[in-house]
């Protein structure tokens, strides 16, 4: 494992989606709301505290499904999905709560997705000697990976490197976004090139190293080996600025109005005060309380 200190970046959303649908529905805070969502995310970020011991952290939320600047480049913009439920909004705020009073860096943003903002940060923070450890199960977050980073899924007990990417996906990192491009990302509505699916995609990406490369060189797909290269030549041809777009939908922003410093990360003591009164705000019981308060042993 590197030297070089880790910051982890958790895509916070991703979690509180999760116990959304997975956690009984039986939480409810004082004023009898659910927040089973709650429980769920605490818990998941309370295992990761204990088990990791960061230093330095950003939790990073959604606030941008209508409004990401990749709406207006595409408005059909992920909008096949639904809006959260209306009792999910209140649930998220409690979360971003506890964050902050647990003494965790809080990043969100009306335009920047959660993915942007992590990038955005491990960009700023590898320029001064850190690696990222990359807290999410959403898989757009592999073509940030580099050489020294990790995505650790700690629900799933899972960590990918940059080596397994390019042995699931047949394709490096910083290839991952025009790969998306090709072949589309069903979960965000960009629809790729049409007859082009994920082993196709990994094989011309592989073949001429990127998006823009392939797109030059288009004249030599025909010779490839590769079934109907004829055909997907002539879909590339049409489609290009299609490939273009769906790639700047794809690709992670790394310009993000994020804090530049690192001390701006660093985990610090939580303020139990508020801490305390958040909990009694959502009814939780003692293993939740103590296990907050042994997070706030590391810091004596």
């Amino acid at each position: 494992m590197s030297a070089k200190p880790p910051v982890h970046l958790i895509d916070a959303s991703i979690y509180v989606f999760r116990a959304y649908f997975s956690v009984a529905s039986e939480f409810t805070d004082v004023e009898q709301r659910p927040v089973h969502a709650v429980f769920g995310f605490l818990n998941t970020l309370m295992t990761l505290l204990h088990d990791e011991k960061p230093g330095h952290v950003a939790v990073c939320f959604d606030e941008s499904l209508t409004t990401s600047f990749r709406n207006r480049l595409y408005p059909p913009y992920k909008a096949n999905r639904e809006l959260p439920p209306d009792d999910l909004a209140a649930q998220f705020d409690y979360c971003k709560r506890l964050c902050a009073a647990l003494g965790l860096r809080v990043l969100v943003d009306g335009e920047y997705e959660a993915d942007d903002l992590a990038g955005s940060a491990l960009h700023v923070l590898r320029a001064q000697g850190f690696r990222g450890v990359l807290v999410t199960g959403d898989k757009d977050f592999s073509q940030l990976v580099g050489e020294h980073d990790l995505i650790y899924d700690p629900t799933r007990k899972e960590k990918t490197d940059a080596a397994a990417v390019k042995r699931k996906y047949g394709i490096r990192p910083e290839q991952f976004a025009d790969y998306l491009a090709l072949m589309g990302d069903a979960v965000d509505n960009i629809p790729g090139i049409h007859g082009i699916g994920p082993k196709t995609a990994a094989t011309l990406i592989g073949h001429f190293g990127s998006l823009d490369d392939l797109l030059a060189r288009v004249e030599e797909v025909p010779f490839l080996r590769l079934r109907g290269a004829a055909q997907i030549a002539e879909k590339l041809r049409k489609g290009r600025e299609d490939a273009l777009l769906y790639r700047l939908l794809s690709r992670i922003a790394l310009d993000a109005p994020v804090p530049v410093e690192a001390g701006a990360y660093s985990c610090t003591a939580p303020d139990m005060d508020a801490v305390e009164a958040t909990l009694d705000q959502l009814r939780f019981g003692p293993l939740t309380r103590r296990r907050c308060r042994e997070w706030r042993q590391c810091f004596e």
